[in-house]
């Protein structure tokens, strides 16, 4: 994941408990990965060389490694204790140390490429929404022509234009839904409180509209949605 402003990404004991969060927090985490690679494979190459933005942690990474052995990752994040991590997994994994390199810092650290696929997950809302288009912007100017983009964040509805009840009603009851589903997951009801208002104040959460728009005014096409849960979106699209 990218580092927000105020980032529990440098935070020792949040770097120590990142791998709880994912499936905690995402309906469906282990099913997103999974689509995220088969998305990725209907154009990757057997011998294809992937991006992975906000690879912190490494459990995308981990995933699609084991799946796809013959694709080489490039990983960039701007935590280097979550790039830690995520050295500390893939290498208890066994994979391969030529078979994955981690760069730190953002997108425009990461290599010229040209990449034959990318994925950015649970990072884009951690983006301010200004930065958003040139950071889409630098990850396809590394993809080849056609190359499959995968992203996946907080995304919540607003109702505006689509006759729902419309503005912050709706949204809160989205952020409403993503607490339960932590509490469901065995997160304490005063956690998934905070985190809520966590979410509510500090992140730049679109809707899926803005979302879709950014990709296209960063110049990828096919923009198409793949997933949904709950507070979560993702999408697929080509540059």
């Amino acid at each position: 994941m990218t580092q927000p402003t105020t980032s529990p990404f440098t935070d020792p004991a949040a770097v120590a408990r990142y791998a709880e969060g994912p499936r905690r927090n995402v309906p469906g985490y282990d099913s997103l990965l999974r689509m995220s690679r088969i998305l990725l494979a209907e154009r990757v190459p057997a011998d294809g060389r992937v991006l992975v933005v906000g690879a912190g942690g490494g459990l995308e990474l981990e995933d699609m490694a084991f799946a796809q052995p013959s694709w080489r990752f490039d990983g960039v994040d701007p935590s280097q204790p979550m790039l830690d991590l995520a050295a500390q997994r893939l290498q208890s994994a066994g994979v391969a140390g030529d078979h994955v390199a981690l760069h730190h810092g953002y997108v425009q650290s990461a290599p010229a490429g040209p990449f034959d696929g990318a994925t950015c997950l649970l990072t884009f809302h951690f983006v301010p929404r200004e930065e958003r288009v040139p950071m889409a912007a630098e990850i396809r100017r590394r993809l080849k022509p056609g190359a499959p983009l995968v992203v996946a964040h907080l995304s919540v509805a607003d109702g505006k234009g689509a006759g729902g009840e419309g503005g912050a009603a709706e949204r809160d009851l989205w952020l409403s839904r993503y607490a339960a589903f932590q509490i469901a997951s065995g997160v304490p009801p005063e956690h998934a409180a905070r985190a809520r208002d966590k979410v509510a104040v500090e992140l730049a959460v679109l809707t899926p509209q803005e979302d879709e728009a950014i990709l296209r005014e960063a110049g990828f096409s096919e923009v198409q949605l793949f997933y949904m849960g709950f507070a979560f979106a993702g999408w697929v699209a080509h540059a």
